[in-house]
C-alpha cells in the first residue's frame, strides 16, 4: 500500500515576498523595453481587483468582528470593575502606540527619501484623489470645529455602509449596537450573538480566500508601481527606512513603554523580573506570529513567573488576544503616513486624528488572521483619501514586521493583566 506524501506548500508570506520581487523585475524590464503601457493596461488591473476585494470585505469585517468582540465581553457584568479597568488600559496603550507611531513617522519621514520628480509624477497620477481630499478638508474648515461629529454619527446606517470612506459611522453604529446587546438579558440575546458568531466565521473565510490571491495582486501592483516610478529604485531605500522605523517603534513600546508601566503601576514586580519572564513569551509569539497561539505560554508566564492571580489572567489574557493590538496600532500608523509621504500627500491634523481614532476602535475585534491588517489598512487609507494601491509598497516586507508586532501585543496583554491584578 503506497503512502501518499503530502506536498509541501510554500508559506503565503514567502509567496507574497516572491510576488513583490517578481513584480519589481517585471516592472524594470517593462521600463527598459518601453512596455509601460502594456503593464498599465493588462497587468495593473489584476492588482486593482485585489485591492477592490480587500475593500469589499472591509466594512463587513469591521462591523461583524467589532460586535462579536464587544459582546464577547459579557463577563464584565460579573467583574465590572475588573473589566472596566482592563478595557481602559488596553485603549490607553493602543492610543499611546498609535500616537507614538504617528510621531515617529512624521519625525523620520521615511517616504521623503523617494526622489522629488517621482513624487511629482505620482501626484499627477493621483491628482483626482488629492483634489478631492483638499476639497473635503476646505469644507471641513468652513463648517466649524464640531463638524467632525457628522462624520462619526450616521443618519442612515445603510448609506454609511455603502462607502468605505464612512467607516467611522459604521464603527459608531457597531459599538452602539453591541452595547445595547450587553444591556439586555444574555439568554434573550443568545440568538443574535450566535448569529454574529456564525457571520464572523463566514467573513474570516472570505478574508482567507481573498488573501490567497495576494501574491498575484502584489506582482501586478508592484510592476505598476515600478512603471510609475519609471524604474527609479529610490523607493526601496525609503522602504528600508520605513521598516526600520516600524521596528524601532515596536521595540520602544515593548522595552520602554510597557516596562515603565510595570515600574510605576505594578507593586512588588521588578522590571528585570518582568522582562525575563516575557522573553520566552515574546520569542514564541515572534516565531508563531500569533497572539492566540501564544496564549498558553503567556498565561503560564503571567501566573507562574509574574505571580498574577489565575482569575485575572484567565479573564484578561483571552480578551487581550482579541482587542489589545498595541503593536499592530503602531505599525498601521507608520504605514499610513509612509504611503502618504511616498505619494507626496500632506496629511492634515484632522486626518491624523482620524487615523488615531480609527486605529484604536478597529483594534477591538480585529481578527488575528493573516491579511486582517491589510483589510484594515485599505479601509483607513480609503477613509482619508489616500489611494489604497499604495499597500503594494509594504505588503512584501510585512511578514517580519508582523512577527515583531505579535511579540509587542502579547507583552501588552501580560502588562495589563499585572496592572489589573496588582493594584
Amino acid at each position: 500500500m503506497e503512502i501518499k506524501k503530502k506536498r509541501k506548500t510554500v508559506p503565503l508570506h514567502i509567496q507574497i515576498l516572491l510576488g513583490m520581487v517578481l513584480g519589481i523585475i517585471v516592472g524594470i524590464i517593462a521600463v527598459a523595453v518601453n512596455a509601460g503601457q502594456f503593464i498599465t493596461d493588462w497587468i495593473v488591473p489584476w492588482g486593482k481587483v485585489f485591492i477592490r476585494l480587500l475593500q469589499l470585505i472591509a466594512v463587513p469585517l469591521i462591523f461583524i468582528t467589532l460586535i462579536k468582540g464587544i459582546t464577547g465581553l459579557q463577563d464584565i457584568r460579573k467583574f465590572s470593575k475588573l473589566g472596566g479597568k482592563m478595557l481602559i488600559l488596553f485603549l490607553i496603550f493602543t492610543a499611546i502606540s498609535v500616537a507614538f507611531g504617528i510621531t515617529l513617522a512624521i519625525t523620520i519621514k521615511p517616504g521623503s527619501l523617494v526622489k522629488q520628480e517621482v513624487v511629482l509624477d505620482l501626484q499627477q497620477r493621483y491628482q483626482e484623489n488629492i483634489a478631492e481630499k483638499t476639497e473635503v478638508a476646505t469644507q471641513n474648515i468652513e463648517q466649524g470645529p464640531l463638524n467632525f461629529l457628522n462624520d462619526v454619527v450616521p443618519n442612515n446606517i445603510v448609506s454609511a455602509m455603502s462607502s468605505n470612506s464612512n467607516v467611522l459611522q459604521v464603527i459608531f453604529f457597531a459599538v452602539l449596537f453591541a452595547m445595547c446587546i450587553l444591556l439586555l438579558p444574555t439568554e434573550k440575546m443568545r440568538p443574535i450573538t450566535d448569529f454574529f458568531e456564525a457571520l464572523e466565521r463566514v467573513v474570516l473565510k472570505m478574508v482567507d480566500l481573498v488573501i490567497k490571491t495576494a501574491p498575484v495582486g502584489v506582482v501586478a501592483l508592484m510592476a505598476g508601481l515600478v512603471v510609475d516610478f519609471k524604474g527609479d529604485l529610490s523607493m526601496f531605500g525609503a522602504l528600508g527606512v520605513y521598516a526600520l522605523t516600524v521596528i524601532v517603534g515596536l521595540l520602544i513600546i515593548m522595552y520602554v513603554v510597557f516596562p515603565l508601566a510595570v515600574h510605576f503601576f505594578v507593586r512588588n514586580l521588578k522590571v528585570g523580573k518582568f522582562l525575563r519572564a516575557m522573553y520566552q513569551v515574546q520569542l514564541f509569539a515572534f516565531t508563531t506570529s500569533s497572539s492566540a497561539a501564544t496564549l498558553p505560554v503567556t498565561r503560564r508566564a503571567t501566573v507562574e513567573d509574574l505571580e498574577a492571580s489565575e482569575e485575572v489572567a484567565d479573564f484578561v489574557l483571552p480578551i487581550g488576544v482579541t482587542i489589545n493590538m498595541a503593536g499592530t496600532a503602531c505599525y498601521q500608523a507608520v504605514a499610513v503616513i509612509f504611503i502618504a509621504q511616498v505619494l507626496g500627500m500632506e496629511m492634515s491634523f484632522g486626518q491624523l486624528l482620524i487615523v488615531l481614532v480609527m486605529t484604536i476602535l478597529s483594534s477591538i475585534g480585529t481578527p488575528g488572521v493573516p491579511g486582517g491588517t491589510y483589510v484594515i489598512l485599505a479601509m483607513v487609507l480609503t477613509s482619508i483619501g489616500i489611494p489604497p494601491e499604495g499597500l503594494a509598497l509594504i505588503i512584501g516586507i510585512d511578514r517580519p514586521l508582523d512577527m515583531l508586532r505579535s511579540s509587542v501585543n502579547v507583552t501588552g496583554d501580560a502588562t495589563v493583566a499585572c496592572m489589573v491584578d496588582k493594584k
